[in-house]
């Protein structure tokens, strides 16, 4: 059985869609899953970066297209993780270096190799875009709980299901405090504005700074929110789509009426 293509997209900018795709890649990995990352923003990657590969880059996804090296001499194996491999975006050519169907060829090659193949989709709905839609079997939408974020989000969508590709949520960075305050959407208001599957909510963590920062995989830090809410997401779409979705807000709920609870109890005392 061949692998699956995941565009992984959000329309608007600094949603953390890197970093997810990042955390999602690794946790397939660890799932026994033998994973390639892509980097599709070609003249600003970023991926490398975070996954802690930047200096061992050698070859690019455009050397691979205009067959300047092989698949394998491209594909960079994680140090910490196996079977996870990242595929570098390059730093030095034009954005419309690659075409659709360019991605298409590429992709097919990527599936006979890989259980699953992650196309980092770079901001907005130009080049890069086009380029990650065109190969891609599904599509994981990221979106953070503001406004502009959702108006994206939903441009995006519209343009997925003009390719039939069926879009996933993942809601990312939400701050329980403001929203329990109706400072911040909740995910509900979310998903009645975007009409689509969600796959996972994942709580505001200082961790997703560190990771980033260090190279190290988010989803081996047992301590954080967001490491583990990756791990359940990359099960969901690894076949488990009934897994459960843990709402960040549900704990919250669950002790604030223990506190009411508390206080009644004292002053009936």
């Amino acid at each position: 059985m061949e692998g699956k293509v995941i565009v992984m997209t959000s329309g608007k900018g600094g949603v953390g869609k890197t970093t997810v795709t990042a955390s999602l890649g690794a946790a397939l990995a660890q799932q026994g899953k033998r994973v390639a990352i892509v980097d599709m923003d070609i003249g600003l990657r970023n991926m490398d970066v975070v996954m802690g590969l930047e200096n061992r880059i050698v070859f690019n996804v455009v050397d691979i297209i205009q067959g300047r090296c092989k698949l394998k001499q491209a594909a960079i194996k994680d140090r910490r993780i196996d079977n996870l491999f990242l595929i570098p975006a390059s730093q030095s050519d034009d954005k419309d270096v690659i075409k659709p169907e360019n991605m298409v060829w590429l992709t097919n090659k990527l599936r006979k190799e890989f259980d699953f193949t992650l196309l980092d989709c770079p901001a907005g709905i130009e080049h890069g875009f086009k380029n990650s839609i065109a190969a891609a079997d599904e599509a994981v939408v990221i979106c953070t709980p503001d406004v502009s974020a959702v108006r994206d989000a939903d441009r995006v969508i519209g343009l997925l299901y003009a390719r039939s590709i069926s879009p996933k949520l993942v809601v990312n960075r939400i701050i329980p405090k403001m929203v329990e305050s109706g400072d911040m959407l909740s995910h509900e208001d979310i998903i009645d504005v975007l009409s689509i599957d969600l796959v996972g909510l994942v709580e505001m963590d200082d961790q997703v700074v560190v990771s980033s920062n260090t190279g190290n995989p988010l989803v081996s830090n047992k301590e954080s929110k967001a490491g583990m809410a990756f791990q359940r997401i990359a099960m969901r779409l690894d076949g488990h789509p009934d897994l459960p979705i843990e709402d960040p807000m549900a704990q919250k709920g669950f002790w604030k009426k223990i506190g009411k609870k508390l206080s009644r109890k004292n002053k009936d005392a």
